[in-house]
This record gives C-alpha cells, structure tokens and sequence, in this order.
C-alpha cells in the first residue's frame, strides 16, 4: 500500500454542512476522509456550521446533524465550541472592506463582486493542475444586498474561505460538485493575502441508474408514485403546494412522506438518518461509504475506523463517480450481523426497537432475546426482524391463499382437522415453554398417525402468522404464550370454515 507524504505542517481539516436539513450520505463520506485524515497525522477535525441561510436553517437540523456525527463516531474535536457563521458576520464584513479599500471588490446594486481579471491556477490533490483563463471567468458576488434589517451576510464563497483562514484549516475535503468554486476561493485567498489550503474533491455518489444521488431522490420517487396512481387532487391541506410539487416546483418533504405514507411507497435512502432507521450498523454504513471513491489497496474491503485512521490518504482516491450499491451495503450489513455474538445482536436489535418499534419490546418483555436469536442469521438489517416477526405484535388480519389451499383446506380440509383437534390438546401442554410443547407436538404426530411433525406445524403457522413462514413452530409458540396461541387457532378456524 503506497504510503503518503506526511503533511509539512500540522493537520486541521473541517466538515462545514448547511443546518437546512438531515445529514446527506455524502456529506457524512466528507466528514469520514476529514476525520480520518487529520486522525492520520495526529491533526484536528473541526465542525461548523454554515447557516447564512437563515430561512432554511434550524436549530434542529443541527442537534439531527450532530445526532448522526456522533451515531457514526465522527466527533468534531471543537464539539463543545462549534462556530456559525450567523454569529461572525464582523468577520466577513472586515474581509469584504479590505478587498473594497484595495479595490479588487466593487458595489454593484447593493452587493458587492470581486474583479475576476486574471487567469487562475491551483492544484487539486485528485483532479491535478488546473487553470483557468481570465476570459472564462466573472466577476461574482461575496456580499449580498442588505437584508430588510440592515444585516449583510457573505454568499458562500467568502464565508468559507474566512471560516476556513480564521478556523486554521490547511486541507478542504469536499465534494467534486465544489471543483468549479474552487478558481473563486483561490482568488480570494491570494486578494485577501492568506495561503492556499490543499484541496481535495472527492468523486460524486451516484445512483445505479447514473443519476446523481441527492436529497431531491425522496421527491422525484414520491412524485412518479402519485402520478401512477393518479392522485392529482390534493392529499394535502395546501392544494397550490401539492400542485407545485407535481410540475417539479418544490420537492417538500412533507408531501413526499405523505405519499409514500398513502400508497405504502418506500422512499430511497438518502441521509444517514435513513439509514440509521432502516437498521444498518454504523461501522458498516462508514465501512460502505469509505469504498465510494477510495480504495484501501491490496484487495481489502472489510475494515472499521481505526484502519481509516491508519491508512487514509488522497493518493488512492478515485476520479471516477462511485455508485452506490444497496445491495452490496445489505450483504455487509448481513455478514456484519451474522457474525456478532448472540447476546450483542440481541442488545444491538432492542436498542433499535426501543428507538423505532417500541411496541416489540414492550409485547416481548423477557422473551426479545429469544426473539433476537430467532431472526439474527435471516436479517440484512436490524430492521427486518420487524417486518419479518410483525405477526409477534399484531395477530394476521387475513390468511395467504396459497397457504391456506396447501396446508388448512386440501383433501378436504386435512389441515383445518388436524388444527382443530390440536386446539383440544393446548391446554395439556403444560409448563407452556419451548421444549414441553415440542414434545407436545412430537406426541400429537404419533397420534394422528402423521407422516411427521409438519402435518401440524405448517397449519400452525397459517393459523398464527397468516402465511407458512416462521421460526422454528415450538419457540414461536411458547414466545407467543399459550392464550393468544389458542385465540388465533379459533380464529383461524373460523375465518378459514366461512371463506370455505
């Protein structure tokens, strides 16, 4: 593995997202490199938090952001003093003056533009070399009109070239969609007389299809959806707004959920919240994401954080836009899962729950171990037990069709007999736990004269699950508890009897 140069100075890196909304897959693989370059040469990854914007951005985008840092183990070393740059607009208005009082910025309708009058090149440690003549080039904003109260707030360009002189930052890791800002910022550095930091654009995440993976994805899913079911009139209280969002006007999120919610559409994952609830290890999610436009050498795929800290450099960083591939981030996941000890998948799975299907931890009580273990080696995610086992939680409503014909109602109804007389025996099975009832239904077979045990366990599993697919039937039974076991029996039987 081909080493990298150690920096002639001391490290600092930064992750500097917007507070307007979740944390987006790609800016959580910007704060990875940050954070395990600066871990690397035993240098700071520092956070701030860019929030001119004052319309869209919220105090609670930046608790969710910071949620989802600290969920992946990428702690900002300035957690507990995190600028913003709502609160140093001084800073940018002294930069804004020196460049008027040079005159290398202008007035220009309220606003103020820096002269762009002379060819510029920087280096990008992945995109190499680049100029860029004068002629291709024009004079842009760095300070907008005054807001209504008086207030004048910096365009993006010179808020982070500021932030990044006065925060100390010597490499800027980024996105490739900011390699076109990049000729702005360098002019900036050298008007104001500040050195250039390194600059490293990583390639784009793109989705299978080759479309750019963005935020706007939950929309555009959300809006081929209701158009297919023709869902033109509004779902929503602001007709004009649902209207918007049809013709491609805004991609509200609310409306997007909305939908999703109506026809049981599942939106894509896009934030790393989505993927936190969706029930994907941190570990693996980092691991996955550190492979989209870096590669570690030598054939390795599988490693965690303290690796990254060890061995990431821009050198094996790729030109080439990664896609990304949820089925492959699913197999990590499994395999992942798999592997860990029963007892910290159970503790990993009722944390999950308690987060997002409370209703499982409070109906299993001291049977979710139990439960754990009989869905560790069949689940992608933490959240498939919950799909999976729903039928724990919530009795099944109707019967699957092809279910019931092959074990409740073929040769006359063999299956709905069997499940009938086995109703009779229910309350002999006593204490109610996994091996008596085994035995219970080891006996049953004998009597009945049935081929084996699954003359009986398969009309059990329409009868309490709705289709033929459980766990193992004596554990699903005893976690189920004798009386709600009896309960979908009887109601089995009768449902089954009056569609017969």
């Amino acid at each position: 593995m081909p080493d990298t140069p150690s920096p002639s100075q001391p490290v600092v890196t930064r992750f500097a997202p917007s507070p307007t909304g979740e944390l987006h897959i790609g800016g959580a693989r910007t704060a990875l490199f940050s954070w395990a370059y600066a871990r690397r040469f035993n240098g700071r990854f520092l956070l701030r938090f860019e929030d001119t914007d004052q319309k869209r951005s919220s105090k609670q985008a930046e608790l969710n952001i910071l949620r989802d840092l600290d969920w992946l183990g990428l702690r900002a070393d300035n957690h507990d003093d995190i600028p913003r740059q709502s609160q140093r607009l001084d800073l940018y208005n002294t930069a804004t003056r020196k460049l008027l009082d040079m005159g290398l910025a202008y007035e220009d309708a309220g606003a103020v533009r820096l002269r762009m009058d002379q060819d510029v090149s920087f280096r990008d440690e992945v995109y190499g070399d680049i100029t860029v003549k004068a002629d291709e080039l024009e004079d842009f904003v760095i300070r907008k009109a005054p807001e209504a109260d008086g207030r004048t707030f910096p365009t993006f360009h010179l808020a982070v070239v500021v932030d990044d002189v006065h925060m100390g930052v010597t490499h800027v890791i980024r996105g490739q969609e900011h390699l076109s800002n990049t000729p702005k910022h360098a002019r900036l550095y050298d008007a104001l007389g500040h050195a250039r930091p390194i600059w490293v654009h990583t390639p784009s995440i793109m989705n299978p299809d080759g479309s750019k993976m963005s935020k706007r994805d939950k929309a555009k899913t959300a809006r081929n959806a209701a158009q297919q079911a023709g869902i033109l009139q509004s779902p929503i209280d602001d007709p004009k707004r649902y209207e918007a969002f049809l013709n491609k006007d805004n991609d509200d999120l609310d409306i997007a959920l909305h939908i999703a919610s109506v026809l049981g559409v599942e939106l894509p994952e896009i934030d790393v919240a989505d993927f936190r609830q969706s029930g994907y290890l941190p570990a693996v999610l980092l691991n996955y994401i550190a492979l989209l436009g870096w590669n570690p050498g030598d054939d390795i795929e599988r490693f965690d954080l303290p690796f990254m800290a060890e061995h990431f450099g821009f050198d094996r960083i790729n030109r080439k836009n990664a896609k990304f591939d949820r089925d492959k981030l699913a197999a990590f996941n499994q395999e992942a899962l798999a592997a860990l000890p029963p007892d910290e998948f159970a503790t990993k799975l009722r944390e999950h729950f308690a987060a997002f299907h409370t209703a499982f931890v409070e109906r299993l009580g001291d049977g979710f171990a139990t439960f754990a273990a009989m869905y560790q080696e069949r689940s992608k995610t933490l959240d498939d037990p919950a799909t999976l086992g729903r039928f724990f939680i919530d009795a099944p409503a109707d019967y699957d069709d092809k279910a019931v014909k092959k074990n409740l109602t073929k040769n006359d109804g063999e299956g709905l007999a069997m499940l009938a007389a086995f109703a009779e025996t229910i309350d002999a099975i006593e204490p109610w736990d996994t091996p008596t009832i085994q035995a219970g239904l080891e006996s049953f077979t004998v009597d009945k004269q049935l081929k084996n045990i699954g003359g009986i366990a398969q009309p059990l599993r329409v009868a309490i699950t709705g289709s033929a697919v459980s766990p193992p039937i004596d554990a699903t039974l005893a976690l189920l508890g004798q009386q709600e076991v009896k309960a979908r029996i009887a109601r089995c039987l009768e449902t089954v009897h009056d569609q017969a």
